[in-house]
């Protein structure tokens, strides 16, 4: 495999680059998302993982555009997620604006639709939103979080019904995928659909919300290579060629959560950490129906 380094970037069906490893600002305040994000910008991470659900869109630009920072924005990619109850056409062009005009960060790196609810229509209008979004010039790539193989799928279908009555290539490029993903729960019905089409797949709680800690593989491991077990789950889903979003608001852990690339698991390894268990431990919209 290539050798991976904390400047590891993806390209993307868009086009653009996307660094590998994201940093998660979910469940952080408001108030403490400048200094959380600060923190990471200065550790090395070049990619925030955001969402309006969040409330901490604002806090996170702060931090991107702060002096402190020592960066261009071009150099830190932003993603945010549009929330549930803006699934359509006229809530998602909506939530575009407003994160635009909360961070002030002139455009959007990645824009997702945060989970598939709604039903069919909604979903259809909310991602010709997004393609007119990136038409517009505001945001640059998009894609879904939480989508499972059957919405999956019906986008495609929503992507050709959009080119037939908008022109060829007016359907737009579905560019990256967020999913709850680790050895517990690796998706890999849906892992194998994005791989056939090059779209990118991000893990968010790479780490498992901590639930898994002593577990037998994920331990001796650990134990092998002088790292944590955090570090090992890690770096598994970057030698996937997935982009985890590990999450902390302190320091040492922001920085441990970074400091991967000194190690390699083997192909067997990573083989033997994953599993065929489907214990998800955040929440499931995968599995809603088509008529949610």
């Amino acid at each position: 495999m290539a050798t991976l380094t904390a400047e590891t970037t993806i390209k993307l069906p868009s086009g653009h680059e996307i660094p590998q490893l994201g940093f998660g600002v979910w469940q952080i305040p408001a108030k403490e998302a400048k200094t959380a994000v600060l923190n990471a910008l200065t550790t090395g991470y070049r990619h925030i993982d955001s969402a309006a659900a969040y409330r901490n869109e604002a806090g996170c630009a702060e931090a991107i555009l702060s002096p402190s920072a020592s960066l261009p924005r071009s150099q830190i990619f932003f993603t945010s997620k549009v929330p549930t109850p803006a699934i359509s056409y006229n809530g998602t062009a909506a939530q575009v604006d407003k994160t635009l005009a909360a961070t002030g960060l002139g455009y959007i790196d990645l824009m997702l639709l945060h989970a598939p609810y709604g039903g069919s229509a909604a979903r259809k209008g909310a991602w010709r939103a997004l393609v007119e979004a990136v038409e517009a010039g505001k945001v640059r790539s998009i894609g879904v979080s939480n989508y499972g193989v059957h919405h999956l799928q019906e986008l495609e279908g929503h992507i050709k019904e959009l080119e037939a009555g908008r022109g060829v290539g007016k359907g737009g490029v579905l560019s990256v995928g967020q999913w709850e993903v680790h050895p517990w729960c690796a998706r890999k019905d849906i892992a194998e659909w994005c791989k056939a089409r090059g779209v990118a797949v991000e893990a968010y709680s790479p780490l498992v919300r901590g639930e898994r800690w002593g577990e037998e593989v994920l331990a001796r491991l650990a134990g092998k290579y002088g790292k944590s077990e955090a570090q090992v789950l890690v770096r598994w889903s970057l030698q996937k060629g997935y982009i985890p979003l590990p999450k902390s608001a302190t320091p040492g852990r922001i920085r441990e959560n970074a400091d991967v690339y000194d190690f390699e698991l083997t192909e067997d390894e990573v083989s033997e950490l994953e599993t065929d268990e489907y214990a998800p431990v955040c929440w499931d919209p995968n599995v809603s129906p088509l008529d949610n």
